[in-house]
C-alpha cells in the first residue's frame, strides 16, 4: 500500500492489501440501467450509505439492454485513464439471469466487479489470474444491489481478496467477431455506432498496415461507392462528405464531416465492411 501523504488516499495493490483504515474510493459505473427508473439511484445511494466519500464516476447507463458487446467496447476504451486503485462496477445483462454469478477480478492494479456473462472475455485480452467469485445474496430484497455494495464495502476496507471472494479456474467466455483475413482482402464488421453516427470497424490499424504493406486498397460497404483513401481528419473533406480514418483508438471509423453516416448510409452493428487489396506486380 503507497500513501503519498496524510491527506491523500491510499492506493491499494491486489494481493498486497493491508488491514488499515477505510479509504475513499474511485467507483466507476457502467450499466444498463438507464437513467429513467429507480435501479441506478437505489445502486449509488447503497454503495454511498457504505462510505459517503466515495467519488462515484458514470462511464455510461445507456447501453442497450443486455448488451455486454457495446458495454465492452465502451468500457475497455476508457478504464485505463483512471488513476490505480479504482474499482469498476459494470453491471450489464445481469438482473434477470437464473443462477446468476457475479465476478471480482484484480488487474493492473484496478479492480473490476462484473456478472459471468463473458463480458470479461470482451474486454481483456487474456484473463486475468486473480479472479474470484462474489457470493450471491439471494436472501435480500435487492440481491444484486446487495451483492455489488458487499464487494465494494469491502474492498474499500483493505480486506484480502480471498475474503471478498473464492478463487476460481475458469470463468464464462463469449466469442466475439473478428476480422476475416487473406493474402488479397480483409473483412470485418461494424461494432458500434457512437452518437455523431460514425460507424467503428473491428479493424485495427495495425492489422490493416500488415495485410495493406503499402499496396492500394478499396473500401466496400452499404450504399456507397466504394473508398480508396484513408484520412487524418474529420476536416480533411468537406463538410458533408464521407470519409475512412482511423481513431483515437485505433479502428477504423466511416464517418461523414459534420453529418451521421450510419443515418445517411444505412450503416448498422454487424454490417460486412470489406478491404480488398491491389498487387502492384505482375507476378503476385
Amino acid at each position: 500500500m503507497v500513501c503519498l501523504n496524510e491527506t491523500q488516499r491510499c492506493i491499494r495493490m491486489p494481493n498486497q492489501i493491508q488491514a488499515s483504515t477505510e479509504y475513499m474510493p474511485i467507483i466507476t459505473l457502467t450499466s444498463d440501467f438507464g437513467w429513467q427508473d429507480f435501479y441506478l439511484p437505489a445502486l449509488k445511494g447503497a454503495i454511498l450509505s457504505q462510505n459517503n466519500q466515495t467519488q462515484l464516476v458514470d462511464i455510461s447507463h445507456s447501453i442497450q439492454p443486455y448488451d455486454i458487446v457495446q458495454a465492452a467496447f465502451i468500457f475497455k476504451n476508457c478504464w485505463q485513464h483512471f488513476p490505480e486503485g479504482t474499482i469498476h462496477l459494470i453491471s450489464v445483462n445481469d438482473y434477470y439471469q437464473k443462477d446468476a454469478q457475479y465476478l471480482l477480478y484484480a488487474f493492473a492494479k484496478h479492480y473490476f466487479i462484473a456478472p459471468d456473462n463473458g463480458l470479461f472475455s470482451l474486454i481483456f485480452e487474456q484473463r486475468p489470474e486473480d479472479v474470484y467469485l462474489l457470493p450471491n445474496i439471494s436472501d435480500a430484497a435487492f440481491p444484486l444491489m446487495a451483492t455489488y455494495t458487499r464487494a465494494i464495502s469491502m474492498l474499500s476496507q483493505n480486506m484480502p481478496l480471498e475474503e471478498i471472494g473464492t478463487p476460481l479456474d475458469s470463468v464464462s467466455d463469449r466469442i466475439t467477431l473478428r476480422p476475416v483475413v487473406s493474402t488479397h482482402q480483409l473483412r470485418g464488421s461494424v461494432i458500434h455506432i457512437d452518437r455523431f453516427g460514425n460507424a467503428i470497424v473491428n479493424i485495427t490499424k495495425e492489422l490493416f498496415e500488415q495485410v495493406c504493406n503499402g499496396r492500394p486498397f478499396t473500401i466496400y460497404f452499404r450504399r456507397h461507392e466504394p473508398i480508396n483513401q484513408i484520412r487524418e481528419h474529420y476536416h480533411d473533406v468537406g463538410v458533408g462528405e464521407i470519409l475512412c480514418h482511423f481513431n483515437h483508438f485505433d479502428h477504423l471509423e466511416i464517418a461523414v464531416n459534420m453529418g451521421e453516416a450510419s443515418t445517411l448510409f444505412g450503416l448498422q452493428v454487424e454490417d460486412t465492411i470489406q478491404i480488398d487489396f491491389t498487387n502492384t506486380t505482375s507476378n503476385d
